[in-house]
């Protein structure tokens, strides 16, 4: 489907203008589909993989349909584990950041909960927690749900195969019933099916959960850094590749701005292309690329939907794309026409495990490999120096620079002396724009991730009780029964 652009929901101009900060020009495809469903009051059951832009999806409604003149608790949005509800406070917050009456509270497990009673006695008008830490508060009376307008369930079916079942009910139940309720979820098992039709009017279906694209034949590298050392990353691989026509792509229009600063001050021949240029100085941009005069093109993915041009050599994805099947169709802008073609991604971090899911999706493969030190640099500019030699040797007209060697000689240099030096010199110039410093050492995401996911794998295998997690009880304390323990609900919970 035709994605939308953000302007052309009748936002607000504090909704818009967070939005623009964070760098977005148009709406994923999830937002696309269910944006205008959910501002229309629908109750939405959405498929999509994390990794897709599905909690702006439900916060900008959220944030826009709130109530800012009442102080109490109008949204909730319950997710499996505690580093999700961190994740999605954040990005609330992003959202949020002109909204001076809107107030967020995240409530969870592992944090200590006394904090959590001071940040609920401000009276914030959206909670998002774990469904344990929320029965928690609920029960103790800390979080009250009869101004309830809108519930979210996050990754629902994590949430169910980690025996929250009986806390969502409960939940729910207590919310009134003319509310908005959202879920989402990578998968559409039964139980979710039968949970939903209980509890939901009429919901409408979405489901954009990925299907496999077909992945043009490109050569596909990945490399694990640091976010600050991605600039000396692909100056060194342009260098090492020799790449004469390239296509970067940044997630926003900031970041093409800033990376496109850096590589003219390398001394590159970069332009970028994003929603904030006119017309005329797009048109310029894509004449000087298709002539080569300029060869690095950083675009965002809006801008590099326009792109057709057979000769670029080689695509980056200085970001990984927000939104998976964007990968494909980056790619896909090289090794056009029965060419060649490459593609190189820098991850970062976590990262690691989304692009696991775009290859496992998409069927390919993307290798590993460790960015080129500066002697590797070297071996390549040298092989490339060996050839000029050659091809200019070949065409001759070389009496005057003959002519200062064979007087250098004649001050007791030997040829082999000049001709190395001129070497070095051409070298070490190159190398003057490089930090020798970085190391590009593997991160521990990549060297941990068939570990990781072989726990996480085990931890939802279903009839295995050496698998179970660790069981524990938690006690309400004084508003609760006393000294009275809850037992079953509070089991086997990661999260809490």
């Amino acid at each position: 489907m035709k994605r939308l652009k953000f302007g052309d929901l009748n936002l607000s101009p504090e909704m818009l203008k967070a939005i623009t900060d964070m760098g977005f020009e148009e709406a994923t495809h999830i937002q696309s589909e269910t944006l205008p469903h959910i501002f229309e009051g629908r109750d939405i059951i959405g498929q999509a993989q994390t990794g897709t832009g599905k909690t702006a999806a439900f916060a900008i409604p959220i944030i826009e349909n709130l109530d800012e003149s009442l102080t109490n608790i109008q949204a909730i949005v319950m997710c499996p584990t505690r580093e999700l509800v961190i994740q999605v406070t954040e990005e609330f917050r992003k959202l949020m950041k002109y909204k001076d009456n809107i107030a967020v509270v995240p409530v969870y497990g592992g944090q200590e909960i006394d904090r959590q009673f001071r940040a609920l006695k401000k009276n914030p008008q959206i909670i998002i927690g774990t469904p344990g830490r929320t029965i928690d508060h609920i029960n103790r009376g800390t979080i009250k749900l009869n101004n309830i307008k809108f519930v979210v369930l996050d990754e629902a079916d994590e949430m169910l195969d980690m025996g929250f079942r009986d806390d969502i009910e409960e939940i729910l139940e207590g919310t009134p019933a003319a509310k908005q309720t959202i879920m989402f979820s990578a998968t559409m098992p039964s139980d979710i099916t039968r949970l939903m039709k209980k509890h939901q009017k009429n919901p409408m279906r979405i489901d954009v959960s990925m299907h496999k694209i077909n992945t043009p034949k490109i050569e596909q590298y990945y490399f694990e850094l640091q976010e600050k050392d991605k600039s000396e990353a692909l100056a060194r691989l342009l260098d090492l590749h020799n790449v004469k026509l390239a296509l970067v792509f940044c997630n926003t229009k900031i970041k093409v701005d800033e990376l496109v600063e850096n590589l003219k001050s390398r001394g590159y021949f970069a332009e970028g292309l994003h929603g904030d240029m006119t017309q005329k100085q797009r048109d310029a941009v894509m004449n000087g690329f298709r002539t080569g005069s300029v060869e690095i093109l950083c675009a965002t993915d809006v801008a590099g939907r326009g792109i057709d041009v057979s000769d670029i050599e080689a695509v980056f994805n200085y970001d990984l794309p927000g939104d998976d099947e964007d990968y494909i169709h980056r790619i896909g802008r090289t090794g056009r026409a029965g060419k060649t073609g490459i593609a190189f991604t820098f991850v970062v971090g976590k990262q690691i495990y989304n692009l696991k899911r775009i290859e496992k999706t998409n069927d390919i493969k993307v290798k590993r490999q460790q960015i080129p030190t500066l002697e590797e640099l070297d071996e390549t500019r040298l092989k490339t120096i060996k050839n000029k030699i050659k091809k200019i040797i070949q065409e001759g007209h070389l009496k005057k620079y003959i002519h200062l060697v064979e007087k250098m000689m004649g001050e007791d240099y030997v040829a082999l002396d000049i001709a190395s030096a001129l070497l070095k010199i051409s070298i070490d110039q190159k190398n003057e724009g490089f930090d020798n410093s970085l190391k590009f050492d593997a991160t521990p995401y990549f060297e941990s991730f068939k570990d990781n996911k072989r726990k996480f794998d085990s931890k939802f295998k279903k009839g295995k009780s050496s698998n179970k997690w660790e069981e524990k009880s938690y006690s309400y304390g004084k508003s609760g029964s006393s000294d009275k323990k809850k037992s079953g609900n509070f089991k086997h919970r990661k999260g809490y």
